[in-house]
């Protein structure tokens, strides 16, 4: 990505520019707005959408109040070790530590500072969370998160532009002056800043960059937003930033097919199950979604269908995503196995088999196979219900290396001195590969790192006052 050296002068200027309107920048714009700090949101899109109104729009968070109005205990210590656990201690333990400690009170301010609304999600765990901390809006959706946070923006009085592409950084000896922005009629901008946030996500949309990093995901259905070109990661690479975690990536083994959705996980951590199109199960569905991914696409076509039953459809059914997703007529149903066979175009006999194998896992009557504890939950029941899905790419988790405030590193070790990222711009808290994403991380970083490196800006601009 283009550095260029600063113009004389600047055709405009602010004290902080936020490249990107997703969680982060829009949680980071925020903060700055209750310190009365100007500062300019650069969005490339006319609305403000991005990875967050894909996502589920879940963020896990610890020590709520909401978690403690349903008798809760959560902590930061317990977050991180369970972040930690699930990504084989790969993340960068103080940047793993500082996110945990700030999540609950970054969802609490934004609840009373900014009227968003929270509550936590009850009644089934995501895979590698030890407590119920997953929190969203009402809405439970990544297009409802999204759609609040840019409704706070606007009522804070935040300066968004959208349909401004950021082609290139202006710098002067490892200082960020400043951002050139393309307007959709071709011209260009060039606007000074004394601090610049990069919030413009990773690199998912970049095939190239894709099949460099992560070949093996290279060919799988791209489910995140086209934008995230990995701006962020090459700008940082070209001012002798450190990219980090570059092999971590969010996954998805259940993208509805033909239909494009996403199908809640909650399906298979509470029962169900996945068969290939053989009708045989082929992995442990409670190691987590992520790595379902790669999974479901090593078997043949590329394909699974979700197995479950009527009690699993209700709890679906909660979940506006899938509710939307089964009026389509996506899923298929039958009151025997054999029915559900014949409208899956599965094997009867096969998936009879799977299904009685998964009963007697039920009743302590064999081990799975998989090495799944299939014991806390009920067997299956007719009427069953299926639905084919594939493997996909959410989005990156790699990105530029931070410290504990945000601000990005440099090869030395040492940060630049005013140059911050956060989401999927920074350094995750995957590890280096798709096993190690817990659920919600890349909410989790986004919204908490926007409000961290916020704050660190805050602090700084305040301290330089006279």
């Amino acid at each position: 990505m283009t550095i260029l050296s600063s113009p004389v002068p600047f055709a405009s200027r602010t004290p902080v520019a936020i490249i990107g309107g997703g969680a982060c920048g829009l949680t980071a714009a925020l903060t700055l707005a209750d310190a009365g700090i100007e500062c300019v949101v650069l969005e490339r899109d006319a609305v403000p959408q991005g990875s967050t109104a894909l996502s589920s729009g879940f963020i896990p968070a610890c020590h709520t109040r909401w978690q403690r109005a349903i008798g809760v205990e959560d902590s930061a210590a317990l977050l991180a070790a369970d972040i930690e656990r699930k990504n084989h201690h790969g993340s960068d333990p103080a940047v793993t530590r500082a996110v945990a400690a700030a999540s609950g009170a970054t969802l609490e301010w934004l609840a009373d500072a900014h009227a968003i609304p929270f509550h936590v999600l009850e009644g089934f765990l995501y895979p590698g969370h030890s407590v119920a901390r997953m929190h969203a809006v009402p809405e439970k959706t990544g297009a409802g998160l999204i759609g609040r946070l840019a409704q706070a923006a606007e009522a804070a009085g935040v300066m968004l532009v959208t349909e401004a592409r950021v082609s290139a950084l202006f710098a002067d000896g490892g200082r960020i002056t400043g951002v050139q922005v393309i307007r959709p009629d071709g011209s260009t901008d060039a606007m000074g800043c004394d601090t610049l946030l990069l919030a413009c996500n990773g690199y998912g949309g970049n095939p190239a960059m894709v099949a460099q990093y992560i070949p093996e995901i290279a060919a799988a259905t791209y489910a995140g937003h086209t934008g995230n070109q990995g701006d962020a990661v090459l700008w940082g690479a070209a001012l002798g930033a450190v990219p980090a975690d570059m092999g971590a990536y969010q996954g998805h083994g259940s993208w509805a097919v033909p239909h494009g959705a996403l199908v809640t996980w909650a399906l298979m951590m509470e029962g169900g199950f996945q068969v290939n199109l053989d009708g045989a199960r082929f992995w442990n569905e409670h190691e987590g979604y992520s790595e379902a991914s790669q999974h479901v696409i090593r078997q043949r076509e590329g394909l699974a269908w979700n197995i479950y039953d009527a009690r699993l459809h209700a709890l679906g059914m909660t979940f506006p995503d899938y509710a939307e997703l089964f009026a389509t007529g996506a899923m298929k149903t039958g009151a025997t196995i054999g029915e559900l066979a014949a409208q899956c175009g599965l094997d009867a006999a096969a998936l009879a088999v799977t299904l009685a194998e998964t009963e007697a896992c039920a009743r302590g009557d064999m081990l799975c196979p998989y090495s799944r504890d299939f014991r806390a939950k009920p067997a299956l029941q007719g009427p069953y219900y299926a639905v084919k899905v594939t493997g996909a790419l959410f989005h990156t988790q790699g990105g530029l290396a931070i410290d504990t405030h945000g601000r990005v590193l440099k090869k030395d070790g040492g940060a630049f001195p005013n140059l911050y990222a956060g989401g999927g711009a920074a350094r995750g808290l995957s590890g280096g590969a798709v096993w190690g994403y817990l659920s919600g991380n890349g909410l989790l970083s986004a919204v908490t790192l926007g409000r961290i490196a916020a704050l660190d800006i805050v602090a700084r601009i305040s301290a330089a006052r006279p």
